[in-house]
């Protein structure tokens, strides 16, 4: 299975969720999520990201995929 950000990774990020983390950077903008998808990664591993509940670890490991795959767009 091919994973992509636009429709696989960007949809995880709920509204509320870009709107917490914007003055940091984009989760909507794959360059920002590719450049900061260590420092995600540990975050939603440790279950502190987003703040209002922790992912499933579906989605956890969605991520960590994507990640492992090569960030694509």
């Amino acid at each position: 299975m091919t994973l992509s950000f636009e429709t696989d990774v960007k949809p995880l990020f709920r509204e509320g969720d870009r709107r917490a983390m914007r003055s940091f950077f984009d989760l909507w903008s794959h360059d920002d999520v590719s450049e900061h998808a260590d420092a995600i990664l540990g975050r939603l591993q440790r279950k502190d990201m987003p703040c209002d509940r922790a992912w499933p670890q579906e989605q956890v490991d969605l991520f960590r995929r994507w990640i492992e795959s090569g960030k694509p767009n």
